[in-house]
């Protein structure tokens, strides 16, 4: 996990659709359930599962809240970070429900960092995924802003974090950004912001819950110096696995 702010790797093992070199023969709804996790083939299914299982036996899974929860605590590998997720909006499970809302609706995902882009799976959903690094470089070397924070910006001049999932799980002054853009008028479906670090990474999330709470912005962060591009991956997944359940019927969104 990299705390730099500045990270823009490639490379997340949650999306290895090749766990043991095979291909798997099995299709269908098990396979769309664990293919964030790398699970495409019966030995990888079959540990997925099992996680997941053991996952369930540690949080409630009783509201559409707890299966984010449930699935923070896969993603960081520590059954008590189910208590440090937070949920802004009206009442804990409406960020899940308008997350959902906005994939069934085909919103863009929009990642600050390459890292959380590849963490996205690509099943369950006909969203286009994008990330905000590579924007903005002129507005950061003009004004020294980190690249993170500039191509925040500069994506959000261009009107894109209007009714997108907007997904934050790495860079701090991203967080920030993307808290100044709501500030001032900009209106995502939803927000998943879990940056990572020693600096400025909970001041950051705490302001993204600022502006959610001010603004009718539904948010998922969480509290601490923890989180990161895993983190945030794993969440918003569970926002496409929430809507496929109520596409096929599963749930009901309400």
């Amino acid at each position: 996990m990299t705390t730099d702010p500045e990270a823009d790797a490639g490379v997340n093992a949650t999306t290895d659709n090749s766990v043991d070199g095979s291909a798997n023969a099995e299709s269908g709804s098990d396979v769309e359930a664990y293919a964030d996790l790398g699970a495409t083939t019966e030995n990888a299914m079959a540990i997925a599962e099992s996680s997941m299982d053991r996952v369930r036996e540690l949080v409630p899974d009783e509201s559409l809240a707890d299966r984010l929860r449930q699935k923070a605590v896969h993603a960081t590998g520590d059954p008590e970070f189910q208590h440090l997720v937070r949920f802004t909006g009206a009442g804990e499970n409406e960020p899940v429900r308008a997350g959902a809302r906005a994939v069934r609706e085909e919103r863009p995902i929009v990642t600050d960092i390459t890292m959380v882009k590849a963490g996205i799976t690509g099943r369950g959903h006909d969203c286009p995924v994008r990330k905000a690094i590579g924007n903005g470089t002129d507005l950061a070397k003009r004004t020294g802003m980190t690249r993170t924070a500039a191509s925040v910006l500069e994506l959000d001049s261009e009107g894109v974090y209007d009714d997108a999932v907007a997904v934050v799980g790495n860079a701090p002054t991203a967080a920030l950004a993307l808290a100044d853009c709501i500030a001032d008028g900009t209106r995502p479906a939803v927000v998943v912001a879990t940056p990572v670090g020693f600096v400025k990474a909970a001041e950051s999330r705490e302001r993204v819950r600022e502006v959610a709470r001010e603004h009718g912005v539904p948010a998922v962060t969480n509290v601490g110096r923890r989180g990161g591009s895993g983190l945030a991956a794993g969440v918003t997944n569970e926002l496409v696995h929430v809507a496929s359940d109520v596409r096929n019927g599963e749930i009901d969104p309400s």
